[in-house]
């Protein structure tokens, strides 16, 4: 109410003062209730399977704040639909993990310095909103950071997966002996679900958090010299995603281009949101890995299970987070395996997302080193897992 009331005094005060009409107008309209930067293009949702509607970006926000998920399939509505004329071979995961010589001295190289000081970086962009100028400018920069990488290590392929909202989608490639591909995934955008195209979304769990995890598990992973000679049984890719908040657009326009490809995607795994825990601490719960087990394969979920008892110093806990909940659903639905971990049991993840106040100083990194963890030892325990 106090809000309001500030800003019908602000509105009465701009008509006075000498600020330009375009502004006058906005400021009037935010304070009779109106979305200044609201479109009336419309968008077609899918909120479960078969429960569709016709939204435009506003009532999207409005659905979001209210803790609805979904995916956006205005232009991706092929998306698994060569699955429902074929059927799809299991993908056999390994029971225990196989590679602990090779991958237990690569977890001493993991340093959250160096995540950090990405996640700095990262964070200080005004907001990472997929159709704002500071999302492309992000973009970029990320796409830097993973080219300087590679560039490093003397291996592999960095490019952009271009997209007409502005904000593109980061592809790194590691080749192996064979085209089946291992994809560990996190989304680089972030949104303030008041007013996107205006407010500070300096997003850095949700999921600088998880781009940075990534990154840093992408980084040692190169040290090892069979993936730098192209030893590995499988290839394994590296993805941020774009436009996660508006409905998993950018993932979903990946893996639409891989099922019409025939790409062989044999595992996806989604990391977003890694680096808060003070909801479960203060909860007297124990630290631990949020292992998604709803809408995910449960092969690679097992596996993921004994990968997290293997490499990771504190235990996981199973967790849901329901339909389109991030971007491992994309892959889901293009008939691909996917798994989903998260930094907490869900009901204890972070509430400052989507808010100006998402910051680095509510991390912990010691967690997200985990994460790191994690990751790096399921991409190097499927890099060289051997896939029928």
């Amino acid at each position: 109410m106090k809000g309001a009331l500030l800003l019908t005094a602000f509105a009465a005060s701009a008509q006075s003062l000498s600020i330009p009409s375009p502004l006058r107008q906005g400021i009037e309209q935010i304070a009779s209730g109106q979305n200044p930067f609201a479109t009336a293009e419309r968008y077609l949702i899918e909120l479960a399977p078969g429960d569709t509607q016709w939204v435009t970006d506003e009532e999207k926000w409005a659905l979001r704040r209210d803790g609805k998920r979904f995916f956006d399939i205005t232009n991706t509505p092929e998306l698994g639909l060569s699955q429902q004329s074929k059927s799809q071979a299991t993908v056999r995961f390994p029971k225990k993990t196989a590679y602990n010589e090779s991958v237990n001295p690569l977890l001493k190289e993991l340093d959250k310095k160096q995540m950090k000081g990405h996640l700095a970086t990262f964070t200080d962009f005004h907001t990472r909103y997929y159709k704002s100028s500071y999302g492309a400018q992000s973009s970029a920069w990320l796409l830097d950071q993973v080219n300087q990488t590679l560039t490093a290590a003397g291996v592999g392929s960095v490019r952009h997966f271009e997209h007409p909202w502005g904000q593109h989608s980061i592809i790194a490639t590691l080749p192996g002996r064979s085209e089946k591909t291992v994809v560990i995934g996190a989304h680089q955008d972030s949104i303030n679900l008041f007013l996107p195209s205006l407010l500070a979304a300096p997003g850095a769990d949700d999921d600088g958090s998880g781009t940075v995890t990534i990154l840093e598990a992408l980084r040692v992973l190169l040290i090892d010299e069979d993936i730098l000679q192209g030893r590995a049984e499988n290839t394994v890719e590296f993805h941020w995603y774009s436009a996660e908040e508006g409905g998993l657009l950018g993932s979903q326009a990946i893996f639409q281009s891989y099922e019409s490809e025939g790409r062989d995607v044999k595992a996806m795994l989604q990391q977003d949101m890694t680096g808060y825990t003070h909801a479960t601490l203060e909860a007297g719960e124990p630290e631990s890995v949020g292992v998604i087990t709803d809408y995910v394969d449960p092969g690679l979920t097992s596996f993921i299970k004994e990968v997290v008892s293997t490499y990771c110093t504190i235990p996981f806990i199973e967790t849901k987070c329901g339909y389109a909940c991030s971007d491992h659903a994309s892959a889901s639905k293009a008939g691909y395996p996917s798994a989903f971990v998260i930094e907490s049991d869900f009901k204890y993840s972070d509430k400052k997302i989507h808010t100006t106040e998402d910051k680095m100083e509510y991390l912990d990194f010691n967690h997200m080193l985990q994460h790191a963890r994690l990751t790096l030892g399921l991409a190097y325990e499927l890099a060289f897992a051997k896939f029928d």
